[in-house]
């Protein structure tokens, strides 16, 4: 009757093998490429997904800070932050972090809120490496480009 039992493997952190990948964000729509980019951190991308070890691949994204927004976000979005200290609830735009000094942090919130809390979610965003220009110090990995504009459209319903 073994024969006809049907079982799960769970793969063990030993067994990860871990990809490069480079993006480039310039012109794509913050939350489309923040979703696909969180599947890979994750590794639900493999078919050896396991939901309790870190099979994700590194993910390189270049020019971060060039994303886009649909409709009004970029006014009308808030992001929000505590100080700490009673009324210290502040609060700014999305057009005014994209035009500030670290405009790689919109998309860097966004995939960082699709990812699990807790220490096996930060193990996988430390393997996201956001840079806001064109060029990154990691080609000595040979991250493999992704086409995520193409997947975004295949996804997309009457494209």
């Amino acid at each position: 009757m073994k024969a006809l039992m049907k079982t799960t493997k769970s793969i063990k952190p030993a067994e990860v093998e871990k990809k490069w990948h480079l993006i480039d964000a310039e012109n794509l729509v913050v939350g489309r490429v923040a979703s696909i980019i969180a599947n890979i951190l994750r590794g639900k991308h493999k078919p050896s997904f396991t939901p309790h070890v870190d099979c994700g691949d590194h993910v390189v994204v270049i020019n971060a800070g060039k994303v886009k927004f649909t409709g009004r976000k970029l006014d009308q979005k808030i992001y929000y932050k505590h100080t700490g200290y009673p009324g210290g609830l502040k609060e700014t735009t999305a057009g005014k972090i994209l035009e500030g000094r670290f405009p790689e942090r919109v998309l860097e919130k966004a995939i960082e809120r699709m990812i699990p809390r807790g220490p096996l979610g930060r193990d996988q965003m430390r393997a996201l490496h956001l840079y806001n220009g064109a060029e990154h110090p990691h080609a000595g990995q040979a991250p493999e480009p992704l086409d995520v504009a193409s997947m975004n459209r295949k996804n997309k319903v009457g494209a």
